[in-house]
């Protein structure tokens, strides 16, 4: 969703959201009641404020007026809600970490897509598609991997979860206790594992734009994985053999010869 980006400062919300009309196109527009928001237990809480943009705000669509719940203040808000997902605080609080991780996984992902593909192209690595790289033989049974990577991932977002609701809970590496985060923001931790280079340290500014950043390419990957699962399925190979073919031969090798005759 992406209006729904990574906040900046988010680690509760607390505040009422008084009735207001919200315009998405300058023409029609809806209400928006008032919303309780309750404030979690040891978590800074942040204002949703109904406040119009700034003129050289950009916009999702030119001249278009913003919902008052995206007030510029996030990183990568372009204030695009048409069907008002964050007009509740809470949930505005929910999705957008729920956007920073799906962005960051997608990123992941959309670099495990290409890379091995295109390195397995040029004869550097011989690596299976990743469509079919779960059918293969590894070290152990699927069944025993999907334990594993169940115990694991769940671990970790078990502790994301528990500093979401109680924000710098989970501080202290409980391996390492010398090792704490140093991140103030949920979803940002900072310290030696998460921000090795520091530049979660910069100036609000500065890191505004790196988060903004962030966001920018983790929908672009989002975008991505999504068009490398269709191609897959409509032409039965991977968006690196898909490029080569396409520029080999660019007149005949295009999006419409996948739903064209065989």
């Amino acid at each position: 969703m992406a209006s729904l980006c990574a906040s900046s400062a988010v680690a509760s919300i607390s505040s009422q959201l008084g009735t207001s009309r919200v315009s998405l196109f300058g023409g029609k527009s809806f209400g928006v009641g008032k919303l309780g928001v309750r404030r979690a237990a040891g978590a800074r809480s942040v204002s949703v404020r109904a406040a119009l943009a700034e003129p050289d705000r950009p916009l999702w669509f030119p001249g278009s007026t913003p919902p008052p719940w995206l007030d510029g203040s996030l990183p990568g808000d372009f204030g695009f809600d048409p069907l008002g997902l964050g007009s509740d605080p809470e949930s505005l609080r929910w999705n957008v970490q729920s956007e920073i991780v799906h962005s960051r996984w997608a990123m992941l992902g959309a670099a495990g897509i290409f890379i091995p593909e295109f390195l397995t192209k040029l004869g550097i690595l011989n690596t299976p598609s990743w469509y079919t790289a779960g059918e293969q033989e590894y070290f152990t049974d699927t069944t025993t991997l999907f334990v594993v990577e169940l115990v694991l991932i769940g671990w970790a977002e078990g502790r994301r979860w528990a500093d979401i609701l109680k924000p710098g809970s989970v501080n202290t590496d409980p391996i390492f206790p010398n090792n704490k985060l140093t991140g103030t923001d949920v979803g940002y931790p900072g310290g030696l594992w998460f921000d090795p280079l520091g530049w979660g340290s910069g100036s609000p500014a500065k890191i505004k734009e790196l988060r903004t950043k962030e966001i920018k390419n983790g929908r672009l990957a989002m975008l991505a994985v999504i068009g490398a699962w269709f191609q897959h399925v409509y032409t039965g190979t991977g968006p690196i053999d898909n490029l080569f073919a396409h520029l080999a031969d660019p007149g005949h090798a295009t999006i419409f010869a996948a739903f064209g005759p065989k």
